[in-house]
């Protein structure tokens, strides 16, 4: 117990929201939203509803979950599982949960700094020399460019991760903290402004016909399945991240009133960034449906022809860094409390100790879009081996272990005591955790293992 009371706290409940916003909003939220939903076409508005349920019913439980064992167990993943295991006479091997989270989040990291980096790229690029392209095919060279240079694409991943161990290596308060309370007020705020200019200079009402108007007869099941997995990604589920973050939280926190106002927050910055993007997209007349080059590819164009695009560019790809800053924080936070927790090693040491792996995993990345291309395992390079397997089996199985953990082996004493929600918001809550939740995952785990090339 003296550990857990000697423990760091965040110093209020918006910090902690803030916070746990940062690491659910990134990339996801406002690179991949975008390009998935640009890709659903006709069922766009499918889409979206489907994925504002999911938050509802899978992302939000499972979200609860996470915190409930991070601060019930009062420690790193790994110490938390162990923890809350043997104060409900559970098997220590749950412990392996833990573990499942703190490596699939730095595998992710790997990667995640990488596309991170090429973000960096464009923003310095439009800061310092002013892009202008004029036809698809500019912007095709452009990129390709950059994916062929393998030195340019490691510099760039080098100063990301820079970025972001320094902030880890500074502490929970002092680093991770305070980084979120300067970025996220300035990532809303440039969102807004985004959001607002392409209500003016693009074609807002396209954008939203397009993104809610809903064709139920061009609905597929990839769709649903889409918009379904999309809500369990988006908010940094399954990856250690989250309970890290809960384990500083304090007993005053509820958790449930926390967990709704991250999930709506992330759920509406993925709107808008949508709403921003397409707006511009449709008022330049270009494609919805480019697929994820639709940032890099398609979005220069609309930069190049629009009145000081040189600046809305510069800040469109800040909010993107700074997402993607304050999610990377949240990934390699979970291994670097272990190593401080079960050694005692200085804070900064473990950061800037776990980031060099993690950096050389990147490298890696990095060659294997030019240089080491023609290595493939099953047909694809290092960065997409990474990705799948983070992202289509690691995440999911974990977060269906930690909904079976929580609604099925924790005990309903501790979970009352955690979340303290009224009798009724309770039951319905543990409910869905224990049967939705589950059946939910196991479909997008099902779909993305053996079934996404049958329907498409």
């Amino acid at each position: 117990m003296s550990k857990a009371s000697s423990r760091s706290t965040w110093s209020n409940r918006w910090a902690f929201i803030l916070v746990t916003i940062g690491s659910a909003v990134g990339l996801g939220n406002i690179w991949k939203f975008s390009y998935i939903a640009g890709a659903s076409e006709g069922s766009v508005g499918v889409f979206i509803v489907v994925y504002m349920a999911c938050v509802a019913l899978i992302g939000l439980p499972l979200l609860m979950a996470e915190i409930l064992i991070g601060r019930r167990g009062r420690g790193n993943p790994v110490a938390a599982m162990l923890n809350t295991a043997k104060e409900s006479n559970n098997s220590s091997w749950w412990a392996l949960l833990g573990w499942v989270g703190i490596f699939g989040a730095l595998m992710i990291l790997s990667f995640y700094s990488v596309v991170s980096g090429w973000m960096v790229d464009y923003f310095w690029q439009y800061l310092v020399k002013g892009v202008q392209v004029n036809t698809p095919e500019e912007t095709r060279v452009a990129y390709e460019a950059m994916m062929a240079d393998p030195r340019r694409l490691v510099f760039w991943h080098t100063v990301f991760m820079v970025l972001t161990a320094g902030v880890v290596a500074r502490g929970v308060v002092s680093g991770i903290e305070i980084a979120n309370k300067i970025m996220m007020p300035l990532l809303f705020l440039i969102l807004i402004l985004l959001t607002l200019w392409g209500a003016v200079a693009g074609d807002m009402p396209a954008a939203l016909r397009f993104m809610f108007n809903l064709k139920i007869e061009a609905v597929k099941p990839g769709v649903v399945i889409d918009g379904m997995g999309h809500a369990f990604f988006s908010l940094s589920l399954g990856m250690g991240a989250i309970m890290a973050y809960g384990s500083y939280v304090d007993k005053q926190t509820n958790i449930g009133h926390t967990c709704l106002w991250i999930a709506v927050v992330g759920a509406l910055i993925g709107l808008l960034c949508g709403a921003a993007i397409f707006s511009l997209t449709f008022g330049y007349g270009l494609t919805p449906s480019t697929g994820p080059g639709l940032i890099l590819q398609t979005l220069p164009l609309a930069f190049s022809d629009m009145p000081g695009g040189r600046v809305f560019a510069i800040f469109f790809f800040l909010l993107v860094i700074f997402a993607a800053w304050t999610s990377s924080i949240s990934l390699l936070e979970p291994f670097v409390s272990w190593l401080t927790e079960r050694f005692g090693i200085r804070r900064a040491f473990a950061a800037w100790g776990t980031a060099l792996p993690v950096w050389l995993l990147g490298v890696a990345v990095c060659l294997s879009f030019n240089e080491w291309a023609e290595f493939k395992v099953l047909g694809r390079i290092l960065f997409e081996v990474l990705d799948q397997l983070a992202t289509r089996f690691m995440m999911p199985l974990s977060g269906l272990a930690i909904a079976i953990y929580v609604g099925w082996r924790l005990g309903k004493v501790i979970v009352v005591d955690e979340i303290q929600l009224k009798q009724r918001t309770f039951t319905l809550w543990f409910n869905v955790l224990r049967f939705v939740v589950p059946v939910g995952i196991t479909l997008v785990f099902l779909y993305e293992l053996v079934l996404r090339d049958w329907f498409g």
